[in-house]
C-alpha cells in the first residue's frame, strides 16, 4: 500500500478539516441555536463547552494554533465522556456503545492525534 503513502498528508489534512468543521457545528448548535431548540444558559458548563466546540473546531479546521486547540478540544471530550456518558458507573455503562459516548471518545482521540501532529498541510500554522 505504499501507493497511497504519498497522499498521507493530504488525507490527514482532510480529516483535520472535516473533524474541526463537524465539531464546530456542535458548538454552533449550542451557542447560536443552529438547527436546535436547546441553548444552554450563558456561563453554564454546557455553554463553555459550546464555546470550546465552536471556536476550537474552527481553529482546528483552519489549522490555526492547531496543537493548542486540538488539545483543549480533546480534553473537553474526555470530560464529556466521563461526566455525561460514563458517569463513573460500574458495569455495562462503562462501554461507549451502551452509554452513547462513542462520538465523545472518537473526537477525544482524533483531537489528541491532531494535537500531537499539528496542522501539516493547508494550515494557517507556520510549518517547518
Amino acid at each position: 500500500m505504499k501507493l497511497l503513502e504519498k497522499y498521507a498528508n493530504y488525507a490527514y489534512a482532510l480529516m483535520r478539516i472535516m473533524a474541526g468543521l463537524m465539531f464546530s457545528f456542535h458548538g454552533a448548535q449550542k451557542i447560536l441555536g443552529v438547527l436546535s431548540e436547546f441553548q444552554p444558559p450563558v456561563g453554564s458548563q454546557l455553554w463553555f463547552g459550546g464555546i470550546i466546540e465552536l471556536i476550537g473546531g474552527l481553529a482546528i479546521a483552519l489549522g490555526f494554533q492547531t496543537r493548542i486547540a486540538a488539545f483543549l478540544c480533546s480534553g473537553e471530550m474526555a470530560v464529556a465522556y466521563f461526566q455525561f456518558h460514563w458517569k463513573f458507573q460500574i458495569g455495562r455503562m462503562f462501554f461507549p456503545t451502551l452509554n452513547e459516548g462513542e462520538l465523545a471518545v472518537l473526537y477525544c482521540f482524533v483531537f489528541l492525534f491532531i494535537a500531537c501532529r499539528g496542522g501539516v498541510k493547508w494550515s494557517l500554522d507556520k510549518t517547518t
